[in-house]
């Protein structure tokens, strides 16, 4: 099968696309025959090197690249009642660096690490929801916010906080989100019932509308300590990339996306019931993943970037 790999650190010229051997699946696992897989930042500075100089991957000769995907069931191990062949699937592999990823023909998951797809997306918008949707869910979880408190998410506009927004919105929280000039119809779309924009100072322009502060942000744009100075003391931050002092008693929370079945089938049916939004910004052959990977650089994206192999 082709996968995309990298054996030395470097931008997009570095990823190479081998021929593995097909693998069978284990034990409480299935073999899924990939039709869309989405980019994400995490892929681009796994290339880099990035999360290897952080010691969140260990060094090996081979790293298999992408997180997403979604596809269709094609062996089942043994053990394996939940899945059959055949099933559409969504996924996310989250071991970091591991040999081989999702940017491939074929992927092995435990079960852990998918849901049945959603019923009413395309396969290539399915690819988009399970990191960046795990990763909204896991923060407000974190935040453990109920209805009528206040959240700020930074970076609302892209597509990890639009699901952020579009979830703590579902839960009758009041969202104040940040975008770039043009998106506030969008945001207000999703359900921000305030928006700031991207350039203002955020501490100042939360507070123009909550004097004390919000009760919690989730920093999708990695503001950092301007994002934490828009939270009123004693609340929250939601970080997704680095960290912040815990100050005026501000707890926070260092989000690392985990695989969790059970919330990526509650965040299918949420897609199925018109409730989350699944963007697809454009698609590549497998073939021209750094061609993918350099319109991804760019920026300005209101959706995802997804490879078909």
């Amino acid at each position: 099968m082709r996968a995309a790999v990298i054996h030395s650190f470097g931008g997009p010229d570095v990823v190479e696309i081998v021929e593995l051997p097909l693998v069978e699946p284990r034990t409480g696992q299935v073999r899924v025959r990939v039709a869309a897989a989405a980019v994400n930042p995490v892929d681009l500075v796994t290339a880099a090197g990035v999360m290897h100089q952080v010691g969140n991957a260990p060094e090996r000769a081979r790293i298999g690249l992408g997180w997403d995907f979604a596809g269709t069931v094609d062996a089942v191990g043994p053990g394996v009642a939940a899945f059959a062949v055949g099933d559409e699937v969504a996924g996310i592999l989250d071991r970091v660096g591991a040999p081989r990823g999702s940017f491939a023909e074929y992927v092995i998951a435990d079960l852990g690490q998918i849901a049945k797809a959603p019923a009413k997306a395309t396969t290539a918008q399915a690819a988009t929801l399970p990191l960046p949707g795990l990763t909204a869910w896991q923060a407000l979880a974190a935040l453990d916010l109920k209805a009528g408190r206040t959240l700020l998410v930074t970076g609302a506009a892209g597509t990890l906080g639009a699901f952020a927004v579009q979830l703590a919105a579902g839960r009758g929280i009041e969202v104040v989100a940040q975008g770039g000039p043009g998106d506030a119809e969008l945001l207000r779309s999703l359900g921000a019932r305030h928006v700031i924009e991207r350039g203002e100072d955020v501490g100042e322009a939360v507070r123009a509308i909550y004097p004390s502060g919000v009760d919690g942000a989730l920093d999708a744009a990695v503001l950092g300590i301007a994002a934490l100075d828009a939270v009123r003391n004693g609340g929250g931050i939601a970080m997704l990339v680095g960290t912040v002092p815990a100050l005026r008693n501000i707890t926070v929370h260092d989000i690392l996306i985990h695989a969790d079945s059970a919330a990526l089938a509650e965040l299918v049916a949420l897609s199925d019931a018109g409730r989350l939004d699944l963007r697809v910004a454009e698609t590549y052959p497998l073939g021209e993943i750094a061609a993918a990977f350099g319109r991804f650089v760019k920026g300005g994206l209101r959706g995802r970037i997804v490879l078909e192999p």
